[in-house]
């Protein structure tokens, strides 16, 4: 099917043949709720023989998602708890993300900030709160990184991110400027000269985290795309969510860390799916979890291993699932250890 246009609604959804028009009534509740978007390169990879399909999976609404489970929470990680001035997130004292946008040019189902992107979401910081950002990023000497997260920055036009990297190139103390985003996959032409330009800043050391989670993302347009940013000089890492139905194989998510690597993609986080409101028939046991990020060890090279990674719910950080930060406490529940020590349980006793 030659798609010509993103699909943005429900009834964009049934014309394309992602949704059956018995299922409308459920997918308006799921859309009333959740913002719903595929570029037409992801919707062309869908598989509509496949029932399974898991690109479907990931970006097609589903009525499962009114379902929402007792321990879900709206910011699940915690970011409100951390944010000191409008789009900052300060969760660690060398680094801040910066969310610029609450848009993307897809939504994932499982999204963890799924309350807050979309038209109906945050939105983009004006000029005002922009600038109130970049003042608390200057006024802490610590922050020696930027995440620059949302939301997707690359939506952002390239006269836009070129005025956040020439305010951030005014900043010393800040070294190393990272944008994590979906658009090398599900967008790969808006990689272009004008785009990789305004990525760049004088002193500033630039990464890109992409986020795929399954091998048949990576396309030939895809992989072209994120040979240009590496051929620019722009260091690439990836970022996958472990998703049932989608990769939670050894075998699928080894061919997904091993296809980055062929692209010069270092896999760099595997998550744990976060308690995203509706989400749970995305999620694993984290005991399905260590098994099948266990089986990667020894079937595939080192450099092909990702870390696989819990956000513990509330703010506290980031524990490594396969250490000993994590530990079973029975009935399905876990302690955890935040980087400063503190015991929190999973999921929340609250």
């Amino acid at each position: 099917m030659n798609v010509v246009k993103p699909i943005k609604s429900v009834d964009d959804l049934v014309m394309a043949g992602l949704a059956a028009p018995v299922d409308r009534a459920a997918l308006e509740e799921v859309a009333a709720r959740y913002a719903i978007a595929l570029t037409p390169v992801v919707t062309r990879l869908i598989d509509r023989a496949d029932p399974d399909d898991p690109i479907a999976r990931q970006f097609v609404p589903d009525a499962a998602e009114l379902t929402v489970a007792p321990e879900e929470r709206a910011d699940p990680i915690g970011d409100h708890a951390h944010s000191p001035v409008e789009g900052i997130v300060h969760r660690y004292p060398d680094r801040v993300l910066l969310k610029a946008v609450h848009v993307c040019p897809v939504y994932c189902r499982f999204c963890f900030r799924r309350e807050m992107v979309g038209p109906q979401g945050l939105g983009t910081l004006d000029a005002a709160a922009m600038e109130a950002a970049f003042d608390y990023i200057r006024s802490h000497q610590e922050i020696w990184e930027v995440i620059l997260t949302g939301g997707d920055p690359l939506v952002l036009s390239p006269r836009r991110l070129r005025e956040i990297m020439e305010a951030l190139a005014g900043i010393a103390h800040v070294k190393i400027v990272r944008f994590h985003t979906r658009v090398p996959v599900v967008d790969p032409e808006k990689i272009d000269v004008a785009l990789m330009s305004a990525l760049k800043a004088s002193g500033k050391t630039v990464y890109i985290a992409l986020h795929a989670n399954h091998a048949r993302e990576l396309t030939a347009e895809a992989r072209a795309a994120c040979a240009r940013l590496i051929d620019a000089g722009i260091a690439m890492i990836s970022q996958s969510v472990l998703l049932k139905g989608v990769n939670d194989d050894p075998e699928v998510l080894a061919e997904l860390m091993k296809a980055f690597v062929e692209i010069r993609v270092k896999p760099y986080y595997l998550h744990h799916p976060d308690l995203a409101p509706g989400t749970s028939h995305f999620r694993l046991t984290i005991e399905e979890g260590q098994r099948i990020v266990a089986a990667l060890r020894g079937r595939i090279s080192g450099l092909c291993q990702p870390t696989y990674i819990l956000d513990i719910p509330g703010g506290h950080g980031k524990a490594v699932v396969s250490g000993s930060t994590v530990r079973a406490t029975g009935d399905g529940c876990y302690s955890v250890s935040d980087y400063r020590g503190g015991e929190h349980s999973y999921p929340p006793a609250d």
